[in-house]
């Protein structure tokens, strides 16, 4: 795929990592170098593609989950398409959910309704597509054919991308033993010391995971924990939801770096909410589907909390010992905290065992 993207002069690959496109993306900075930027969501991703464009009159080629389709639509619609501006692109769409002999696959719940729709939806957006598997034989010469098909149209096309697709490649993740630094044992020193005043939504991915896990390993009966599995970005808008609500209570959100970054502009809303506290858990990675880097270690969080208006900051630089969480939580006004940790999770860690169905609605009455 990379060396027929490369006879084909594409000038940039940019997007969101993928659990399915894994092993692709950790090849893609040997191959490509300069050419390949990780973005923060898939819109902006579009939006840098069709820039490239305009200033070299190359094809990008855009990666994303199928999830990620939701935050392409609108750049799909309003700005790339035939009708608007006509930006020739490829988009390589990794397939959670996927349907074989019209049944899904089994997957996590989230992708459930993604991967029904992932095809009706290139249908609706008038998006030529190609699905491609580890049996496909011709991928090449299909290949080809998709990009003399958007040069010659002017509008985008897809490649759909099955699980298992890519050849498997080892990544440097440490997923053996959690050690002192590591997220997971930030978390459980959090939790910990959490009562019923508190509610805790915790974002998508291995966060989410570890949480519920350490709520049922010490067995916090009382915290009210909210685990968004699914929609990523979207974490600390929906804790931002609550906490205007319910304004007896302290609302602490626990985000990753990667997911922050993805709607950066709705901490402005955020530090307006005086009961608001959140905790970004920032690996510089994203974690849950490969490790490949985020761009988190040139962001100075400190400053940006200033400037967009929390009334408390506190950085913690790689080192359990330095976690004071109750004299954080006991701080007047919007409180944001910033945890540097190492990447990695363990092999072990679970999955929720309940539906998701059953989570919401304990947590809607207990709160």
């Amino acid at each position: 795929l990379l060396n027929t993207s490369r006879k084909k002069k594409i000038n940039l690959i940019t997007g969101v990592p993928d659990s399915l496109l894994k092993n692709l993306d950790n090849s893609l900075n040997k191959i490509y170098k300069q050419k390949h930027i990780i973005s923060t969501n898939e819109g902006s991703a579009i939006a840098l593609a069709t820039g490239s464009y305009l200033a070299t009159k190359k094809l990008s080629l855009v990666y994303m989950q199928n999830s990620g389709l939701g935050n392409a639509i609108n750049p799909l619609n309003s700005i790339v398409d035939k009708q608007v501006y006509g930006i020739p692109l490829i988009l390589l769409i990794g397939w959670r959910g996927e349907i074989i002999k019209n049944k899904t696959i089994r997957d996590e719940p989230q992708h459930k309704k993604q991967g029904l729709t992932t095809l009706s939806q290139l249908k609706n957006l008038n998006i030529p597509y190609i699905i491609i598997s580890k049996n496909t034989k011709s991928y090449k010469k299909n290949i080809d054919n998709l990009i003399k098909k958007t040069i010659k149209s002017k509008h985008p096309v897809a490649i759909v991308v099955r699980k298992n697709t890519f050849s498997k490649k080892k990544i440097s993740i440490n997923q053996k033993k959690i050690i002192e630094n590591f997220r997971e044992n930030f978390i459980e020193v959090i939790l910990k010391n959490l009562d019923k005043k508190f509610i805790v939504v915790s974002t998508t991915g291995m966060i989410s995971r570890e949480a519920y896990e350490i709520k049922k390993k010490l067995k916090l009966e009382n915290l009210n924990l909210f685990i968004v599995v699914g929609g990523m970005g979207h974490a600390n808008q929906i804790a931002a939801g609550i906490a205007r609500q319910k304004k007896n209570k302290i609302i602490l959100c626990l985000d990753g770096d990667g997911s922050v970054l993805m709607h950066l502009g709705s901490l402005a809303l955020n530090s307006k909410l005086a009961n608001f506290k959140h905790i970004i858990l920032n690996n510089f990675s994203h974690d849950s589907v490969g490790g490949q880097p985020t761009v988190s270690k040139n962001l100075d969080f400190e400053l940006l909390s200033k400037g967009i208006g929390f009334k408390n900051f506190q950085l913690i630089k790689n080192n359990l010992s330095q976690l004071d969480i109750k004299n954080f939580l006991k701080k007047k006004g919007s409180s944001l905290m910033v945890i540097n940790c190492k990447k990695g999770y363990r092999a072990n860690l679970s999955r929720p065992k309940e539906s998701l169905e059953n989570l919401k609605k304990s947590f809607m009455k207990n709160i």
